[in-house]
């Protein structure tokens, strides 16, 4: 039994999420298929971090283990060939540890929140950023943004259904800036609770838009409530970047 540790590109519009769903498909689901497709094995594809409906991913970082032998770039030749059409595509394969997991082993995650802010319509990029038609102010974004980094209790930006044993989470890094009608929300953890990051780009939004300040932000954050959160972004603008080991 050979572990192949994998980098995965994919579009999550089409799919539920990474996670199996009984109820629409998934991005795990297409690897393990094309996996069996090519390999002849049951397989489970097991990941850094599992993003929700509509969230895209850059450099996930994912494992399987197969029986027969086979060549790390055969391999994902071959899984690149039975995935299509499916927006997912395999950047690199290669042979690990045995011991080696791509969810236990990883020490670090980071995303990216893509926010487009102007008055016109997405065209190119609707489904792959959060538009914005109201002029954001992206420095007060990222001072209200500083007040997030560190060890806290991060119940008000929690979804109800967040699995994660404790709220309390270290942020090392929350970074707000713009780059022309783009604002970017770039952020990096050990790990994250469900809809964190969504949930923590929604208050900025409403600094940027002079709703809150980032008082209100620390108010939100301390007062551990999610009845306190402004608003959930939309997943269309979340990029799962890349994992740490």
């Amino acid at each position: 039994m050979t572990r192949f540790a994998l980098t995965v590109e994919y579009d999550g519009r089409p799919f539920m999420g990474w996670q199996r769903q009984r109820h629409g498909p998934s991005v795990q689901q297409a690897i393990e298929e094309a996996a069996f497709a090519v390999t002849g094995e049951v397989a489970t594809v097991h990941a850094a971090g599992r993003t929700d409906a509509g969230v895209h991913g850059l450099a996930m970082r994912a494992h399987l283990d197969v029986a027969k032998p086979f060549a790390a770039f055969r391999l994902m030749e071959a899984l690149n060939a039975r995935l299509r059409p499916a927006p997912v595509a395999i950047l690199a394969c290669n042979e690990v540890a045995d011991d080696w997991h791509a969810r236990f082993s990883c020490v670090g995650r980071s995303y990216e929140y893509r926010i487009i802010n102007r008055r016109a319509p997405l065209t190119f990029e609707r489904g792959l950023a959060w538009h914005v038609a109201r002029p954001l102010d992206a420095e007060a974004m990222h001072v209200a943004a500083q007040r997030l980094v560190g060890l806290h209790d991060f119940t008000t930006f929690r979804s109800a259904h967040c699995q994660s044993a404790s709220p309390v989470k270290t942020l090392d890094r929350l970074a707000v800036v713009r780059d022309g009608e783009r604002v970017l929300v770039r952020t990096a953890a050990r790990s994250f609770l469900h809809h964190q990051v969504r949930s923590m780009v929604g208050c900025l939004a409403q600094v940027g838009l002079g709703r809150w300040s980032a008082d209100d932000v620390t108010a939100a954050l301390e007062a551990r409530d999610r009845q306190r959160l402004a608003l959930n972004a939309p997943p269309d603008g979340l990029f799962f970047v890349a994992a740490s080991y």
